[in-house]
């Protein structure tokens, strides 16, 4: 048997259960991860930069951003559950420490395997802080209303960070060196490991004699791993290609039999309970198809603005301001209303508004201007993908109990990074060949380059639109309601 434990706040804890330090907390988790979802993207504009100091290869170099996505999105579910085991803070606390450690090797880099060691030993580290982190706030925020706004505050913090990635990457590079790209990590780590012992309490799961499910842990985490390692094969293989392939149909397997063996087991990692929720499990995946489109969209955008009209790392990275500024207004606008019109409506807008977004920037020519062809569709998809981040987090932490925050918030993360590596598995990748079948037929490289960029951008646009109709079709009516995340499951019937 199982139940929820919280050791005692101490000082810090407040009439009614609320912890006045809660916001501060929020804060000090937030910060960091900002700094955890920008070292996804951080390393796309000091690309070329890196390649150069480094020797890399063509293939060696996109295992900078793979390595990160692949231990981030593989370990995410065990690090989630483990939090849920063995304590949220002390994961956090530890996963941070070895995020650190990784920054500091990748800033110190000498050789393309030492960064690329460096990536993975990092992405390691996100898995164990991230669904600690998420995992943190039902415990912070018992009051739903205040639930919602913080749940929203961090989906919007999530997708800030992955989109000043390119702003700082592009800043760093042209100002200093690639190398800083990492190196500011180190300070905010710092003041996490200062500030997270002094404003937040510990929470665990307690379990009779602790133990973990290491069948469900092991296959799950092999899934995942092998799962995201063919998505991410598929951006320089063909799909039938047994790089692809083998990845995919073995992690495919492996998460067969993990649902199999969870389902008998007495004390599983994963309780298959928790996909009993409709809106939670079209939440997590809205969230793979969301993060899909935004990552391949910033990536190739990214390209665009440098390959074909030519702007530096500088100016390329300072234009994307806008596309910061358009989402915080829209995560803003959707945590405000979303406890009046609730998750299912909020979606709706956002997802048909992001995918009219990348319609709009879709209409790129080789010679365009950033105000006229540019800027429209940054803003415009900025603004209704941050109107989707709140809806998004508090759907896919929908009715989650307290026994289980961590692995719902790993579940949460978990699709995030394997819908990144989805986007630059699929949405690159038809771009690229798309526009090496048009060069092959004669057509200039930096039109055909512009011409696969477009596709790319409508084929994002089409299954965010299909996802607006999912949410209409399959998400409940989920607002604020007057309840604990930490008393929805009877302690004497958890597991």
């Amino acid at each position: 048997m199982s139940s929820v434990r919280q050791d005692p706040p101490g000082p810090a804890a407040g009439v009614a259960g609320r912890d006045p330090r809660r916001w501060l907390g929020l804060a000090v988790l937030a910060a960091m991860q900002f700094m955890l979802t920008l070292d996804i993207t951080v390393v796309t504009v000091a690309l070329p930069r890196i390649q150069h100091d480094l020797h890399f290869s063509h293939p060696g170099l996109a295992w900078v951003i793979n390595g990160y996505v692949l231990m981030a999105g593989g370990f995410l579910l065990l690090g989630g559950r483990l939090s849920d085991l063995f304590g949220r803070r002390r994961l956090f606390l530890a996963g941070v420490i070895i995020f650190g450690v990784a920054s500091a090797a990748c800033g110190a880099a000498v050789s393309s395997s030492m960064l690329v060691a460096s990536r993975f030993v990092q992405g390691t580290g996100e898995a164990l802080a991230g669904p600690a982190a998420l995992g943190m706030i039902p415990v912070l925020f018992p009051d739903s209303r205040e639930r919602m706004k913080a749940l929203g505050v961090w989906g919007g913090i999530a997708a800030l960070g992955g989109t000043f990635g390119t702003v700082i990457s592009g800043a760093l590079t042209g100002l200093a060196s690639w190398r800083w790209i990492f190196y500011i990590n180190i300070p905010v780590v710092v003041f996490a490991l200062v500030m997270v012992p002094r404003v937040l309490p510990e929470s665990r799961m307690t379990r009779a004699g602790r133990r973990i499910d290491v069948p469900g842990a092991v296959t799950a985490t092999g899934g995942l791993v092998a799962v995201v390692d063919g998505l991410l094969q598929a951006a320089s293989h063909p799909w039938g290609s047994w790089q692809v392939l083998l990845p995919l149909l073995g992690g495919a397997g492996m998460l067969a039999v993990m649902a199999v063996w969870e389902a008998r087991c007495p004390d599983p990692m994963i309780p298959l309970r928790f996909f009993a929720n409709r809106t939670r499990v079209t939440s997590n995946v809205l969230s793979l198809a969301l993060f899909a489109a935004f990552l391949g969209y910033v990536f190739l955008l990214t390209l665009y603005m440098q390959q074909v009209l030519g702007y530096s790392p500088l100016r390329t990275g300072l234009l994307y301001l806008p596309f910061g500024i358009a989402i915080g207004a829209g995560l803003g606008l959707g945590s405000a209303v979303m406890p009046r019109l609730g998750v299912k409506a909020l979606l709706a807008i956002g997802f048909l508004g992001s995918a009219a977004g990348l319609l709009v920037a879709s209409y790129i020519h080789v010679d365009s201007s950033y105000p006229g062809a540019v800027l429209p569709g940054l803003i415009m998809f900025g603004v209704f993908s941050g109107i989707c981040y709140p809806g998004l987090i508090n759907g896919a932490l929908h009715q989650v109990t307290g026994q289980d925050s961590g692995l719902g918030s790993g579940v949460q993360t978990a699709m995030q990074q394997i819908g990144s590596a989805l986007g630059l598995a699929t949405l690159v990748t038809l771009a690229v060949r798309y526009a090496g079948h048009q060069i092959r037929q004669g057509v200039l490289p930096a039109t055909a380059q512009t011409h696969g960029y477009a596709l790319a951008f409508r084929v994002g646009a089409a299954l965010l639109a299909v996802a607006g109709v999912l949410v209409l079709m399959l998400l409940e009516h989920v607002t604020a309601k007057p309840r604990t995340a930490l008393a929805e499951v009877p302690a004497d019937q958890a597991r």
